[in-house]
């Protein structure tokens, strides 16, 4: 029998030469395999041919006449689209862990704060650290021993690191487990339990003495990096803020004449509103980026025209060999602080952090004239001769 170019019920049917008959293009690696069995009959099976996590697969759809020719195509559809999704049809239609982390990223992302966890560092510790052991696996099938074997490389040297790899595997888990595609989280409890206790102590932001802190921003200012970077640098050192705060500033949340810079609480690691007086430095600073900032609404905006990257402050201390990193110049801050007889509430206060115990129980006010002050003695402090190239 001369065999068509695409398979049709009358040809599946009669057919009795042993082969392997695709269903042509359009098929979906679909095929027809026709074998002698023990007794001299004919067995008609079909089988689907797929690239899962670019392995050649052979899947079988059942047996003819069992399962009819069209069933046999609906089959392949169905697998084509559920590979489509990114899910496994050799399991269900449950995702692999890379798929599923797709979803959580999607789930998190109108929530997460500038400076704070984003798309960008999730992308990256996941595909350096996580989908080369386990991106494959779908969800069901990840063990505890799978989740050691991805953190153990890296939890002493990088603890940090491991941490946070840690924390997002445990993300996608429990959201494997909210969609019923698995029992238990196996980044929880129980790994904690078995992950070392020591390895490298805890590292600490670098930071500058606070006598460093003037000559540091010196040498800022005589560099030829971009000057809004330069100015956002500054601005950060003279309010005590972090990266992210800064980085998203805009002009909106800046009142120049109350020289008051109110921070919306869903841009603050504490989701609260956080009002930064103004020094005069900083309202200098301010000037001189409104000069450059080409009309957007960001204070600091790159000179591509959006916020500047995560890592821009970071490259240019490094680059610099400042000796410290930008979230350090809080801590320069606060040892300032502690130096120059500062109320400890106050310090706390002017770097947003919740006071605890019982006087923070009964601590109603942001001290936010009393931090006015210490904010111009910090930027009388810190200040020099400024040029911006």
């Amino acid at each position: 029998m001369e065999r068509p170019r695409k398979l049709n019920a009358s040809f599946v049917k009669t057919v009795r030469r042993p082969g392997r008959y695709g269903d042509g293009r359009g098929g979906y690696g679909l095929s027809l395999l026709v074998k002698p069995t023990s007794n001299g009959r004919i067995s008609r099976t079909w089988a689907q041919r797929l690239y899962i996590n670019g392995r050649a697969v052979n899947m079988g759809l059942g047996a003819y006449p069992v399962v009819t020719l069209k069933e046999a195509r609906a089959k392949a559809l169905g697998n084509r689209q559920t590979l489509a999704r990114g899910m496994d049809p050799r399991s269900g239609g449950i995702p692999t862990f890379a798929r599923a982390a797709e979803k959580v990223i999607a789930i998190h992302r109108a929530n997460w704060k500038p400076g704070g966890d984003t798309e960008e560092q999730w992308r990256t510790s996941l595909r350096d650290y996580v989908y080369p052991k386990i991106g494959h696996k779908t969800v069901n099938k990840i063990t505890t021993t799978d989740v050691m074997a991805v953190l153990l490389p890296i939890w002493n040297e990088k603890r940090v690191t491991a941490t946070r790899v840690r924390n997002r595997i445990s993300a996608v888990m429990r959201w494997a487990v909210a969609k019923e595609y698995r029992e238990g989280n196996p980044a929880g409890d129980t790994i904690a339990a078995a992950l070392p206790k020591n390895g490298v102590p805890v590292v600490h932001h670098r930071a500058l003495p606070h006598a460093q802190v003037a000559q540091a921003l010196a040498r800022v200012r005589a560099s030829t990096s971009q000057p809004l970077t330069k100015l956002a640098f500054e601005f950060l050192v003279l309010t005590a803020s972090r990266s992210g705060e800064v980085r998203s500033a805009r002009w909106a949340d800046i009142d120049t004449r109350a020289a008051t810079w109110t921070v919306p609480g869903d841009r603050m690691k504490m989701g609260r509103e956080h009002r930064v007086p103004l020094s005069s430095r900083a309202l200098e600073v301010l000037v001189q980026a409104r000069c450059r900032c080409n009309g957007s609404d960001l204070v600091f905006p790159s000179p591509a025209g959006g916020m500047l990257t995560a890592n821009t402050l970071s490259l240019l201390c490094r680059r610099l060999e400042i000796g410290a990193v930008p979230h350090g110049f809080r801590s320069s801050f606060r040892d300032w602080c502690a130096e120059h007889g500062v109320p400890r509430e106050v310090a706390e206060s002017a770097l947003a952090h919740a006071v605890k115990g019982v006087e923070g129980a009964y601590l109603r006010s942001d001290l936010f004239e009393r931090r006015r002050e210490v904010m111009e003695a910090w930027g009388d402090y810190v200040r020099g001769p400024w040029s911006c190239a």
